[in-house]
Parts: C-alpha cells; structure tokens; sequence
C-alpha cells in the first residue's frame, strides 16, 4: 500500500461541494449547503504538503482519507497553488463571469502599479525561462504585454470610428482625434495636442474636437516647435522636461505652460508620408514618460497610421466608384433625360459640390463669336438642397476674373485665399453680401476646346486638395460630353422644329389649290375608255389639263366595287401630279403613262390579283417617280445627296414612297380612308414593294427567282412570294412602256430619255466625274447600239418572262422586238457608215 504521501501527490480531489459527501453519515457544513454551483475542474495538486486549515483548530492533514476536501478546507496559499497549475480554469472563469469594464480595471491598476515603481519592479523582478536561459522581465517586456492588450482595443475603437466617419469631410481627424485619445489612455498622459499636416501649405494645423483649426498654423522646420521639428525629421522625440530643453524655443506647438513630460510622434502612412503630429504630456514633475510607453505610442500610430491611410484609400475608392455611378447617370440622361443645357449644367453643378466638399458652384460656358463668358443659373446656397435659380444671363470677357483666366490659360486654378490672389473680383462678395475664401476652377474641354469653366467655392472643411484636383479632372471629361451632347440636342431640336416649319410651308404650296379641284370638277369626262385600252395606245397625246380627269375615270373603270370619295382622289390626283418635278423624263407625263400601262395590263391580262393588290399596282405606278430630280441612284451616291445619306440602297425609290405616304397623310387626301385597318397595312405594303421594285438593280434578282419557277412550271396564283414577284415584274414592264409602243412614239421618247440623261452626263463632267457612254453627250452617235444592248439585257428578259407567265401580256414582247429591229438597222448602217469613214481616213493618209 501506498504511503499517504504518494497518495496525496497523485490523487485527484472531487469536485468542490454540491457534488459529493465529505463521508458516511458525517456531518458538516457542506451538507447544509442548498445553493448550486457550476462545475469546476477537478483539483490535482501535486508536490504538496498538507496545508492545515483556517476552519479547523487541529493540525489535521490536507486531506481526510475517509472523504473529499471541502471548500472550507482551502486556504490562500492552496488556492494560489491551483491555479498556478491550472491556468485554463482561471481563463474559462474569467472569460465566462468577469465583465469587461472589469478587466480593464484590473488593467490600470496594474499598469498604473508597474508605472510609478519602477525601481521596486526592478528589484523585486523575477526570472522566466526562455529556450532554457534565464532573463529578468524588462520594462520592454512588460510594455509590449500592455501594448498587446491595448492594440485590440484601440483597434477595435478607431476602426469603429474610421468605418463611420472616414467618408465624411473631416472623417480623418475625427478618427486621428478618437486615436489621440487612444494613445493617452494607453501611456497615462494628462493630455495631448493633436495636428494635421497640409501638404499644400508645408504646414502643420491643430485639430480640436475632429475640426481644424486655421489659427493655429504652423510651418514645417526644424528647431521651432517640437511639433515642426517631428514633422520636419519624421522622427519621435520624448523629453523628461520640456521647460528646460532649449532646442526648441516655442516649446509645444499649443502652450501647455504646466507641461513637463512630453512624447512627440509622427503618424504616418506606408509611404513614409507624415499624415500628422500627436504631441501627449504630464503635467507632473515625477511623471515622466519611459521608453517602454514610447514604445507603446509608437506601435499604436504605426498601425493606426497604416489603418487611417488604407481607410483612405477605401474611401477614395468608394468616391471613385460614386463618381462612376454618377457619370453612368450622367451618360444615360444623355441619351434619355436630356430635357434642355439648362438640366444638364443643374446636374453637373450639383455633383459637382458633392464631389469635393464646396459650398458653391458655378459653370461658365464659352460664347466663341462674342469671345465672352455667360452663365444662366447660378448656386444660391439658401437652402439645405441646393437651388439654382435661372436669372438673367451675365456675361463678362473671357479674359476677367479667375473663371476668365482658366478659360483663356486652360489652366486648373487651386487659389487657397482668395482675396490674396488679383484675379479674383471682389465685387460679387460686396455686391451679395458672400465671402469667398477658396477656390478651385478648372476647365471644360471637347475635342481640345474649352467649351465652359466649373469654378467650385469654399471647400466646407479646410482647403481644396490635389485628390480633389484629380477627381474633378475626371470628372470634368465626362461633364465635356455632356454639355457637347446636350448642345447637339438643342441643335437638333431646334433643327427639328425648323424642319417641322418647312415641312408645314412646302405642304401648302405643294397641295393642289381650290382652283385646280374646281378646274378638274369642271372638265368633260370620256364617253369611252375602250380606246386608250391598248397596248399600242400613245398616253403622251392627252394633255396635261385632260390627264387627271382620265386617272379619275380608270380609277373608276378598274374599282368598281370599292368605295372612294371623289374629292378625296381628286385632291389626291392633283397633288401627285404638282409634286412631280419640271425634267425632261421623270415628270407626271411619264407617271400617267406608266399608270396607263398598268391600267391596260389589268384590263386585259387574265391575272388573279385581289382588288387591293391592283389598287396597290395603280397607286404605285402613279407615284413611283415622285420628286423625280432627273439623276440616276449611282449619281445621288456619288454626289454625296442627303437622299443618298438618308437611303443607302434604292435612294430615290424609297424618296418617292415616302413622298406617297406624306401625301396620303394630308387633309382630305386620304384615298385609302375606307379600307378596313388590316386592308390599309398590307395596300401600303404593297405600294411601298412595287415601287421600290422598279429600281433596275432588283429587277435581275427578282427576274431571276420568277424566271426559275417559270421554267419548272411551278408559279402558282396560292403562292404569295409567286404573287409578289409577278408584280414587281409588272412594275418593271410598265416603267419600260415606251419600248414596246409604235417605232415613231417609241423614237421620240428615247430622245426625250436621253436629254435627261446627257444633263446628268454633263453636270458629272463639271463635277470632273467620267459619265457612263449613254449619259455622254459626246457619243450620240452611239445612240442605236446602246438601245440594241438596253433592249437585249433589260427590255427583252422582262417582256420574255411576262409574257411565259401571263400569255396575253405578249403584244408588249412584240412590240419591243419591232423596235429592236429598227434599233439594229441603224447601228448596223452606223457600223458601216463608220467603216467607211475609217477606210476613207486611211487612204486619205496614204495618198
């Protein structure tokens, strides 16, 4: 058996009363415990002696073997011993029922013990092992235990303030403020003195309560202040008594005339930049500072600098992604808000101040014919939210003030004293009564000119910085292309409605009058209409007064079962006819000979057309060349035509649609007004299709398609698309209808086409173009070749086809093949006639 010295060396002690019995049917003052208690670790004391106790009179022994030790058992020096060896329970009771205000009690005191025996603690010191070798506990070792558990603190405190006032105008300070007084708790000062730097200036500026305060300015240097002194070297500087140190003769940068003890230090970023000077004292005499709380003050600006300057950069980052956002809004009130400049200049003006903290804003655009400045809104600051109220407009040189000077230098302006500077005017600050002190103006650019200067007044805290120099030159990038788009808005608004004004003028002139409508209603209408129902009918022998009344009657003939109002289709036919222009082909003769030609295909033709598709081919070969201005696309391209800028493809085909389409829309010219809605869309679509179709460069697409189903047998009447082709082939055929009329009709028309196409030919030589041979005057002579090779690749396939398909279309066909015999005798007797000549010439030579 064990003796009780071993056994009391391993034993392991129950857990402390409220668990156990101290013994059989003992009694004692455990069991008259009621009250509960947590559950603590079990005690294991090991190299112990007993320890008599307090509560018994006798010498007994630590332990009782009959039972467990109770509570009342223990005595001071036992419960050291415990705990010594069993750290975690003091830990778990700690961080489990001590609050935190109690801890730090606990803290002072004990630093505040440490502080003011320092000799004591030297003498009295212990040793501790570290990697087996004996060290004294240090003044530094103690200081960085204090440093330890104040970081967190101080991190915690200045962190909580950085996250709510770093975007804040004077959020650095404030946080710079809250980590001073960090600082003097943690080192047991009396006091501090807190500055900021402006980099600006080369100054150091007192902070008091997170504000600045200008009059306490100073500059950076050495052996003045001991606060420009740590500026100026970047170095901590800590004196037993500064009333004796003759270095510096200003003392602390405030008088502190009971100050004694000081620790001077610089708060800086990453960079090695001085952000700012904390200066704390003691007022006492036998208070001096020692390294080790040097130390302390020292790691705590460290981290707090670094945290203060990446805080920063956050909040830099935040503005940048703010700016953004604005300049997002900025960019799409471009394209969707822009109601006027004045909208925009309220925007800019607005963000503007917000951007760099400014109390005022102005923005002067550039009036580059008067060489002035000029302004229409201005910021009054009368209220929380900013007004601007549009007055009268002032204007001024573009060479006055300091807005004048950013204008004619392009210059940025950064003017920390206003009144100090002589560009500035003072008499708008006698005249309103308002103090300038700073100002930061910069110019507007678009395409490299200054277009307008943004002059921001009187930061809200301190001076205008660089930052804020750089964020508003970005920003002033975007304002450029705001102002230039809102000008060209303004432009093309202006545009627009002076458009609207022509468009409204040449509808009334280009409108038939009451007098032509009441001329028309006045003619003697044909008896018969059999006659001009003809392929070989000339419509060129009815005259100019008789043709409209003849568009009235076919409309007559051919739509017998749709509804139209008289006058609505007089109207219509007149205006047609007055905005057809005075050139030599393209005019209203050709338009109602086309038209007669359709008439007559309709008329005679066994087709399967709907009523609204031959209402559609009528309509359309009556307006296909509206507007005609005599010149081919090629040519309208070439020139650089607005039509051309306006229609990439088939240019004056989709002119004269269009033109069709503004005269329906005037009053009382509405022809279509009884068609129900869907038969309105699709007659439109319709006429939109067949004029566009009479543009030579789709007829070979469109000859091509139909020509392919032709040859296969497969055109079919059930079949859209086969419809749509038949009639943009139709268009074609009629456009060309002086090629199958009688030779003599058929010769006089070509020279009638060909006057207009040598005024094309002439006016691309002055123009120094090459015109293509049938537009060049200078080759008439190869007049009847041309037609040989115009008949063969166009005439001819269109008729061909027409005539495969709609058999009873083939008088066309005949008639363009007798013309193109005569066309082929005369090039042939201009072939030999220039055979002969050639011969001629060269015996000519040789004799």
């Amino acid at each position: 058996m064990s003796s009780p010295t071993r056994q009391m060396n391993t034993r392991r002690l129950p857990p402390l009363p409220g668990k156990g019995k101290r013994g059989a049917g003992s009694k004692g003052p455990s069991s008259s415990h009621t009250k509960s208690y947590h559950k603590v670790p079990d005690m294991i004391i090991t190299g112990f002696s007993p320890i008599p106790s307090h509560h018994h009179g006798n010498n007994s022994s630590f332990f009782n073997h009959d039972g467990p030790l109770s509570i009342h058992d223990l005595n001071r020096e036992a419960l050291i011993q415990y705990l010594n060896h069993n750290p975690e329970f003091l830990d778990t009771y700690v961080l489990t029922h001590v609050n935190e205000q109690q801890i730090e009690n606990w803290y002072l005191r004990k630093t505040s013990h440490l502080s003011h025996h320092t000799t004591d603690r030297q003498k009295t010191s212990e040793q501790f092992k570290l990697n087996g070798d004996s060290h004294h506990i240090s003044d530094n070792f103690t200081h960085f235990s204090k440093f330890t558990s104040q970081i967190h603190t101080t991190k915690g405190r200045v962190a909580h303030v950085l996250s709510k006032e770093i975007n804040h105008p004077s959020g650095r300070h404030i946080a710079l403020s809250e980590l001073a007084s960090c600082v003097v708790k943690a080192v047991h000062a009396e006091g501090c003195n807190l500055y900021a730097t402006d980099a600006a200036t080369q100054e150091i500026v007192l902070i008091r309560g997170g504000k600045i305060v200008n009059e306490n300015r100073e500059k950076i240097c050495d052996r003045v202040s001991i606060a420009a002194q740590v500026a100026y070297s970047k170095e901590t500087t800590r004196l037993r008594d500064v009333t004796v140190d003759h270095r510096f003769p200003n003392g602390l940068g405030v008088a502190c005339n009971r100050s004694f003890s000081v620790i001077v230090l610089p708060i800086m970023d990453e960079d090695g930049n001085v952000l700012g000077v904390l200066e704390v004292y003691r007022n006492s005499r036998f208070g001096q500072f020692s390294e080790g709380e040097e130390e302390v003050a020292s790691f705590l600006l460290l981290w707090s600098g670094i945290m203060v300057d990446y805080a920063e950069i956050h909040s830099n980052m935040t503005k940048q992604r703010k700016l953004h956002e604005f300049l997002l809004t900025v960019t799409k009130s471009i394209f969707q808000d822009i109601v006027s400049m004045d909208t925009v200049i309220m925007k800019i003006m607005n963000f503007a101040k917000a951007l760099v903290s400014a109390d005022r804003a102005s923005l002067f655009m550039v009036d580059t014919k008067s060489n002035e400045l000029y302004a229409r809104i201005f910021d009054t600051g009368t209220t929380e939210e900013t007004i601007h109220v549009p007055q009268k407009e002032i204007r001024f040189p573009i060479d006055k003030g300091v807005a004048g000077h950013v204008a004619s230098s392009g210059q940025i302006l950064n003017i920390p004293d206003a009144y100090s500077d002589r560009r500035f005017n003072r008499d708008v600050d006698l005249q309103t009564g308002y103090h300038t002190k700073t100002i930061l103006c910069m110019p507007i650019y678009i395409r490299g000119n200054i277009i307008g200067v943004v002059q921001m007044v009187n930061k809200l805290d301190g001076i205008f910085s660089r930052t804020d120099e750089e964020a508003f030159e970005t920003f002033a990038v975007y304002c450029g292309l705001a102002l230039h788009h809102a000008k060209l808005y303004e432009k093309i608004r202006r545009s627009e409605q002076k458009y609207r004004v022509a468009i409204e003028v040449l509808s009334y002139h280009n409108q038939c009058t009451d007098e032509e409508l009441k001329q028309l209603r006045s003619l003697q209408h044909p008896e018969k209409l059999e006659a001009i129902t003809s392929y070989e009918y000339s419509p060129w022998e009815i005259s100019d007064v008789q043709k409209p009344i003849f568009v009235l009657d076919m409309f007559k003939e051919l739509f017998t079962s749709m509804r139209f109002d008289i006058s609505d289709l007089s109207r219509f036919t007149l205006t047609v006819r007055k905005n057809y222009r005075h050139v030599p082909y393209h005019n209203w003769v050709h338009a109602f000979s086309v038209a007669h030609s359709m008439y007559t295909v309709i008329k005679r033709s066994n087709h399967q057309f709907t009523s609204t598709e031959c209402l559609a081919l009528f309509v359309a070969c009556l307006c296909h060349d509206l507007d005609h201005r005599g010149k081919t696309n090629a040519f309208m391209v070439k020139s650089a035509s607005p039509l051309a800028a306006i229609y990439s493809t088939s240019t004056m085909e989709h002119h004269h649609f269009n033109q069709t389409v503004a005269i329906l829309q005037h009053e009382g010219h509405n022809i279509f007004k009884h068609l129900t809605s869907e038969e309105y869309k699709q007659v439109l679509g319709d006429i939109k299709h067949c004029i566009l179709a009479t543009d030579l460069a789709l007829f070979f697409p469109n000859r091509a398609r139909l020509k392919e189903i032709a040859d296969k047998d497969e055109f079919s009447w059930s079949i859209q698309e086969h419809r749509r082709l038949l009639m943009a082939i139709f268009m074609t055929g009629c456009d060309l209808c002086a090629m199958h009329k009688p030779w003599e009709i058929q010769l006089n028309l070509v020279y009638v086409i060909m006057e207009e196409f040598w005024q094309q030919g002439d006016e691309e030589k002055s123009q120094g173009f090459k015109p293509m041979p049938m537009m060049d005057r200078d080759k008439q002579n190869e007049l009847p070749q041309l037609e040989v090779g115009f008949i063969l690749g166009i005439c001819l396939p269109c008729y061909e086809l027409l005539a495969q398909v709609i058999p009873s279309t083939k008088p066309m066909l005949d008639g363009t093949i007798a013309n193109l015999k005569q066309w082929q005798v005369m090039a042939d007797k201009n072939k030999e006639e220039a055979l002969e000549a050639a011969k001629h010439e060269n015996n000519t030579e040789k004799a």
